[in-house]
């Protein structure tokens, strides 16, 4: 009989979730003395952490803390804990092997969790004849600075969105052009890497929105890069990015919904094709869409 099928039901449950049981340890003397067998302590599931999703880079994790915990910090970052004790963190396409999570509890106890995060294999393109970068325009080095500015600025609002707590919708359903984290190597100098996916379509089809949101940032013209960018703030530090979009459907500060629409696809900014290039980030880190939507639904 396997170990989960020997614990009782609750606990069985908390060990395939990832989190620790104490497990029987040998009895006293007095209790074989008189042929009964020791009781197991019984390890409070509330006391532990939980986690639901990939602890890999370029992934995120929704986790429920310790019973009675006030305080919560990934790595000394402090992160917010919701009223039913979940949270959202998420690793960065480039996060080293191990976090440390760490739970402050409201008597001062400290619970703490060593994570390990799983290496991804990305997929890298040698190009050993070109430099990395064109030589940048006069126009382009005059206007950059003010786009990032926007960019930086809408990334540090913060919304009361539970967007992040929902499973993520594709926003369009078609064929992924380019995959996140892919990389070009220029004459041995490495370019940077692809932030998100491009899903190509043709221009004008419908783009919806992937989870419930504000709105922080709806270009007002083209950006240079993005052409058309929307972002959409999901709430606990996570935000989407919609690029090179033909028509912005929504204003800064109105709230979405999943699967609402809010936009059509296009090719502003430097594209070369049709096609919507969504980006997910969590704070600073760089987030892979593709594990938070799931596999590409087949288009109809």
């Amino acid at each position: 009989m396997s170990l989960a099928a020997r614990l009782p039901a609750a606990a069985a449950l908390w060990v395939l979730l990832g989190t620790c049981v104490d497990l029987p340890r040998a009895g006293a003397a007095d209790a074989y003395a008189t042929g009964a067998l020791p009781q197991a302590p019984q390890a409070d599931p509330a006391s532990r952490f939980a986690f639901e999703g990939q602890m890999i880079q370029g992934g995120a994790v929704i986790g429920v803390a310790p019973k009675g915990a006030t305080l919560l910090t990934l790595d000394g970052a402090s992160v917010p804990i919701a009223l039913d004790r979940r949270f959202l963190i998420a690793f960065d396409r480039d996060a080293g092997p191990s976090a440390t999570l760490v739970a402050t509890l409201g008597n001062g106890q400290q619970v703490r969790k060593q994570l390990t995060i799983a290496p991804r294999a990305w997929d890298i393109s040698r190009l050993n004849t070109l430099p990395k970068y064109p030589v940048p325009r006069p126009e382009f080095e005059r206007v950059r600075p003010g786009e990032l500015a926007q960019i930086n600025a809408a990334r540090r609002m913060q919304s009361d969105s539970t967007g992040w707590r929902q499973a993520m919708l594709w926003p369009v359903v078609g064929r992924i052009s380019t995959l996140f984290g892919s990389q070009r190597i220029y004459a041995g100098e490495p370019g940077s890497y692809h932030s998100g996916i491009d899903i190509a379509r043709p221009t004008g089809t419908v783009v919806l929105a992937p989870a419930d949101g504000v709105v922080v940032l709806a270009a007002a013209k083209p950006f240079t890069l993005e052409g058309n960018l929307l972002m959409v703030d999901h709430g606990a530090g996570l935000n989407s990015a919609f690029m090179h979009l033909s028509k912005i459907n929504v204003r800064v500060g109105e709230h979405v919904r999943r699967g609402q629409p809010i936009g059509a696809v296009g090719m502003t900014g430097r594209a070369t094709g049709p096609h919507l290039h969504w980006s997910l980030k969590w704070r600073d880190s760089r987030i892979d869409p593709l594990l938070l939507a799931g596999p590409m639904p087949v288009a109809e």
